[in-house]
């Protein structure tokens, strides 16, 4: 079977401020403005793709209609990083079986959800992954 690998579009209010904001903060390269730039490179690793029922609570603000969740190999440096920049972050005191999670929103109030693998998720792949209530 055919695997997709990929990116995420969406709207925005201020697209370049935005992808700014995203590269400063999180490191991801904005997308090329033409085929000679190198687009955003992931590392590998485990990426979870999850539809929620549409009540959830899980991405806060209930008017948002998805949230993204970030991959980061160290939580604590990265969390530092972000409050040194005045970026509100919120920790889950929590430990999972398959790693840390930390929650912020980007300027325009997206829901970002930042995870530090971790236990079940490290090095292997799984059809149904354990997600944190």
């Amino acid at each position: 079977m055919e695997k997709v690998n990929g990116g995420l579009f969406f709207r925005a209010q201020d697209p370049s401020g935005l992808a700014q904001w995203y590269a400063k903060h999180l490191g991801i390269t904005p997308a090329p403005a033409d085929y000679q730039q190198l687009s955003w490179q992931q590392e590998p690793g485990p990426t979870v793709f999850a539809p929620f029922p549409q009540t959830t609570a899980y991405f806060g603000n209930a008017n948002r209609m998805w949230m993204v969740n970030f991959r980061v190999t160290n939580l604590d440096r990265m969390m530092a990083q972000l409050e040194a920049a005045g970026i509100a972050i919120a920790l889950d005191p929590k430990q999972y079986p398959n790693g840390r999670f930390a929650r912020l929103n980007d300027p325009e109030g997206n829901p970002i959800e930042l995870w530090e693998p971790g236990g079940q998720d490290v090095g292997r792949q799984h059809e149904n992954p354990t997600i944190p209530a």
